[in-house]
């Protein structure tokens, strides 16, 4: 007969509770035990094979004890024993959810961070996975990179893009292609020569993009600097500043629009982004797409303040960088957190080609992941 571990079980109606030397009264709820059960899952591919919802009774405790390290769990009415590795449950109450590689802490950026941009050349990224390991660790920590030496060729972004996940499709199909378009043919202000103010691309979609791609073909026009900032960093000073101000931008969601004779998208989406835990994931801004604010007129009378101060807020030079982005290179950056815009360039002093395509956030992390697996854990 195994070593009983040294600790108490008490059985209560909806779950147990864990007393030891260290821990005092750690609770475990029965229908997430019986889940969770190691048996739930397929040994090898790990899926869950076990589905609680057809239990005709709530799981109950019989009888439950440790033994050998493990909790071992008799249920009532239904002919199953559970055991559980005593120290992950200790630890998973410690800290709820799996272990996440690429759940890395947003470092914020200002102004003149443009000399710490992580670079790398195409050629880098390609033959080896350390440079795309540490490429994709800058994406998910500053949000912002910047790659050299790209082939002058259309393929050239769809090879880098299909490093970290694959290009998926926006307003514009697969890829779209920025440069000035004659006055017939312009039905958005990126297809000008005129500035563009500092925003989000496409936020009038349901699912707007999330890693953008913007490949400098030529760029020998008077003007045209390009604009980033940290949306996440501005946000979160927003919130010490405002916190009101923050709360309504983060809780209510506006229209947005970007209608054409061949589309018409319409969506809602919050200024801000938070995740569960209330930390700023991103920014939804666009001034030239942003729908008539539906909201009734006196919730106005908070929100337009709000609003006002946080957009006046991103045009501080303390938060923007400013650079010209050359022939050759490709700044990648997240679509919801990095906003971005341009100075208005002189359009017959040259040439401005940028190719652009989007991939998607959830694909980058996964990518990390793997990446982490293979060549860290």
């Amino acid at each position: 007969m195994g070593e009983t571990h040294l600790a108490t079980i008490t059985l209560r109606a909806k779950g147990l509770s864990i007393t030891t030397p260290e821990y005092k009264d750690v609770y475990f709820n029965y229908y997430w035990l019986r889940d969770n059960c190691p048996t739930s899952f397929h040994p090898e591919i790990q899926e869950r094979t076990f589905d609680i919802c057809q239990l005709q009774q709530a799981p109950c405790a019989q009888q439950a004890e440790v033994i050998d390290d493990k909790l071992v769990i008799n249920w009532a009415n239904e002919d199953h024993t559970s055991e559980f590795d005593f120290a992950w449950l200790l630890a998973w109450q410690a800290q709820p959810g799996r272990e996440d590689a690429a759940a890395l802490p947003r470092k914020h950026w200002f102004g003149d961070y443009y000399p710490k941009l992580f670079r790398a050349t195409q050629a880098d990224l390609e033959n080896t996975l350390e440079n795309r390991l540490n490429w994709i660790q800058a994406m998910l920590e500053h949000g912002i990179a910047i790659i050299t030496g790209m082939r002058d060729n259309d393929q050239s972004i769809t090879d880098l893009a299909n490093l970290i996940g694959h290009v998926r499709p926006s307003v514009e199909g697969y890829y779209f292609d920025v440069k000035a378009k004659a006055k017939a043919e312009a039905y958005s202000l990126s297809f000008t020569a005129a500035a563009l103010e500092m925003h989000t691309d496409t936020p009038a979609e349901e699912n707007a993009p999330g890693i953008q791609f913007l490949h400098c073909r030529a760029n020998d026009t008077t003007g045209g600097d390009n604009l980033f900032l940290d949306g996440a960093a501005v946000a979160e000073d927003f919130r010490k500043s405002n916190p009101k101000g923050f709360d309504i931008l983060s809780g209510v969601s506006v229209p947005f629009y970007y209608d054409h004779t061949n589309f018409d998208w319409r969506s809602r989406q919050r200024v801000i982004e938070t995740d569960h835990q209330g930390n700023v994931t991103g920014l939804t801004v666009s001034q030239h797409m942003a729908d008539l604010f539906d909201l009734p007129q006196q919730q106005l009378d908070d929100y337009y303040p709000a609003f006002v101060e946080f957009m006046q807020l991103l045009r501080n030079e303390r938060y923007l960088m400013r650079f010209r982005l050359n022939a050759g290179e490709c700044v990648v950056f997240d679509n919801h957190r990095i906003i971005h815009g341009r100075d208005a360039y002189a359009a017959n002093s040259g040439s401005r080609h940028l190719r652009g395509c989007y991939t998607d956030r959830g694909e980058l992390r996964s990518r990390y992941r793997t990446l982490y697996k293979q060549l860290v854990s």
